[in-house]
């Protein structure tokens, strides 16, 4: 980037989807990315402000890292298992008492 980034250029990506952080759609923030530090009177610095541009991924990077995560297994077949196994034991148990 040319020009130095302000935290209104980031939150407006940020706010349009850009960086896969929310859907596209305005954030009504009661305080909004960046008006805090300046409030307090220590703005973030050029530094600050570059680094926060280039350490948000894209959408596009974003879906490159989630296809190249591994997927983790589902417990749902064993705990469906177990909780068949449960109701049938108890079925057996309510007929046995019978």
């Amino acid at each position: 980037m040319k020009d130095t980034p302000t935290a209104e250029q980031l939150r407006h990506r940020i706010d349009k989807g850009a960086t896969g952080d929310k859907v596209p759609a305005h954030d009504p923030a009661a305080a909004p990315l960046g008006t805090d530090d300046e409030a307090a009177g220590a703005p973030p610095t050029k530094e600050e402000l570059q680094a926060a541009h280039r350490d948000r991924p894209t959408v596009s990077e974003r879906a490159v890292i989630a296809a190249d995560s591994p997927k983790r297994p589902s417990h749902m077949p064993l705990l469906l298992g177990a909780v068949a196994t449960l109701l049938a034991l108890l079925a057996w148990l309510f007929f046995l008492a019978d």
